[in-house]
């Protein structure tokens, strides 16, 4: 009797779950997307067949298939599988955790593998404690993060293990789940007798941005929340179904700093379309507007310059209205800098200068003011000799006089041939040139 009450809860607990949780794939054969490592003949599909896992780190945004794959290795390995959640643990539960392991494999030789969920949320010194155990081979470690293990995890930590980045599903793999779920009887919702119009289906494959819970979820709700009589999931109804999607950013790990160089390529190659969309997002998922606006600043003097010298003054007044104004107005000066720096001819010849400089200042012999260039506005600096033989470029007719204010061989600004920069490397050059035939002289 006890086991028949025992099967019924079961099958009301697995009753009870959500679609997307029902749905994870029993078999590899099941599994969608990742077939960059997860394919035939792939690395991580031959760890698998082999039962031979060193420790690794799924790493990857949300819905893409980390846990689900962790569940197929419990499936499938002949270790033992322990489950720990990083944000439910502290030390002394992960600390037992591995004792365990420990006597485990010191008693019946048989290993462990530790599966980690959320591994981000350990602090250093969890991280820490885990490290001894992985070393020594006591647990094969499976650790799973949506942040970048480069930026969240102890290099340690990262140097121990095979990092398999999960990429977002692609809208024929999520498609694919989402008509499985509607025929399965046993774990989908095929008891329901529910249509689904094509149009609806692409709709939440393509609206999901990848992420396969996402779009199960909606298919779910939309499906139980129709009517009796209704027996046909639209895209009215999908439309309804799927929630307003909340952008994966994290403002101190990489995909802010990748929607960052995003923006700035885009700007650097001249495609305001693609730097306007790159803002959009950041500004969407909710990034501090003075960021973008210092990055535009940036932008305009670095790759800029000038060849359009205006740049750097539209950069500098959006940046000056964004911290007047703020969000959301703020929004429409970004985009008027954006897409003018986009659209401005390019030159580096600015940001290649000053490091060319600087170089020099670090690494050769420090070039000695030369004495008429020196200051002469303190008293008995004449008796130094500061200042002495300097001439004033005001008192030439035409403002400028040949003289050497380095007193060395060196050319670090090369202006390019485009935009006003054009105009500047013509004055440079007749600079440079009437100045070497005047000391030459």
């Amino acid at each position: 009797m006890a086991g028949l009450f025992e099967q019924q809860e079961q099958q009301a607990r697995a009753q009870a779950r959500p679609l997307p949780a029902r749905m994870r794939p029993r078999t590899l054969d099941e599994f969608a997307g990742q077939q960059h490592f997860l394919g035939p003949g792939k690395l991580l599909r031959r760890m698998l067949e082999a039962d031979r896992l060193g420790s690794i780190l799924f790493y990857g945004p949300p819905g893409v298939g980390k846990t689900s794959l962790a569940e197929l290795i419990a499936l499938s390995t002949k270790s033992k599988f322990t489950r720990l959640n990083a944000a439910a643990v502290g030390v002394k539960e992960l600390r037992g955790a591995l004792d365990e392991a420990r006597q485990r494999l010191e008693t019946t030789g048989k290993r462990t593998v530790l599966f980690v969920d959320e591994l981000h949320r350990f602090n250093k010194t969890q991280q820490d404690v885990l490290l001894p155990d992985v070393e020594e081979g006591v647990v094969c470690l499976i650790g799973a993060t949506t942040a970048n293990p480069f930026f969240s995890l102890v290099s340690p930590l990262v140097s121990r293990s095979q990092i398999f980045e999960f990429k977002s599903l692609c809208p024929e793999d999520i498609l694919k789940l989402l008509r499985r779920a509607l025929s399965d009887r046993e774990r989908g919702l095929g008891a329901s007798e529910v249509t689904a119009t094509d149009e609806a289906l692409e709709f939440l494959a393509e609206i999901s941005d990848g992420d396969a819970r996402r779009a199960l979820g909606a298919l779910e709700i939309g499906v139980l929340s129709l009517e009796p009589t209704q027996r046909v999931f639209d895209l009215a109804v999908a439309q309804e179904s799927i929630q307003r999607k909340a952008i994966l950013y994290d403002a101190g790990g990489d995909e802010h700093y990748d929607a960052a160089s995003a923006l700035i390529k885009s700007m650097r190659g001249s495609d305001p379309d693609a730097a306007l969309y790159w803002l959009a997002r950041m500004l969407e998922a909710g990034e501090d507007p003075r960021f973008l606006a210092r990055r535009i600043v940036i932008a305009a003097a670095e790759d800029v310059g000038n060849a359009d010298p205006q740049a750097l003054v539209v950069a500098n007044a959006a940046a000056q209205v964004t911290e007047f104004v703020g969000l959301p107005e703020c929004r429409i000066p970004l985009a008027q800098a954006v897409a003018y720096v986009s659209l401005a001819p390019k030159s580096n010849a600015a940001i290649v200068a000053i490091d060319e400089a600087l170089d020099d200042v670090r690494n050769q012999r420090t070039i000695p003011i030369p004495q008429q260039l020196r200051d002469s506005h303190y008293a008995g600096a004449a008796r130094l000799g500061h200042g002495e033989g300097y001439q004033y470029a005001h008192n030439s007719p035409e403002g400028w006089v040949p003289v050497d204010y380095l007193g060395v061989d060196r050319s670090y600004y090369r202006p390019v041939p485009r935009g006003f920069e054009e105009e500047l490397g013509r004055r440079l050059e007749d600079f440079r040139k009437r100045r070497s035939e005047s000391q030459n002289s």
